[in-house]
């Protein structure tokens, strides 16, 4: 059994589950570090995202208006990742705003 620091970013929508949600996050001892993001600890075996997508998904309603990121370090690699592990990516509020040619979205932070 492997632990790694999580950092996980949601966005339910209005009407979402909010509240097994945090309940889930309560139970994984997890710490508050802004608007809709948390750090815990996740215990997990062969696959970490599949793992904790897992064991969010039997906690958690989730719908199409879902969002779920995760970050953690790899320490194989010794670089910060990043994925959606529920939903995915939406043109940003300040998309527009800068005069430089838009770039290719890097997954590794």
């Amino acid at each position: 059994m492997r632990a790694s620091t999580v950092w996980l970013s949601f966005d339910l929508g209005v009407r979402g589950d909010y509240e097994s949600l945090y309940g889930w996050l309560d139970a994984h001892s997890a710490k508050e570090c802004g608007d809709s993001v948390a750090v815990f600890n996740f215990s997990w075996k062969e696959d970490l995202f599949k793992e904790l997508r897992a064991d969010l998904e039997e906690a958690v309603k989730t719908d199409k208006r879902t969002r779920i990121y995760v970050i953690y370090r790899d320490r194989v690699a010794e670089k910060n990742r990043g994925k959606f592990i529920v939903g995915g990516r939406r043109a940003a509020a300040w998309e527009g705003y800068s005069q430089q040619a838009p770039g290719e979205v890097d997954e590794e932070i």
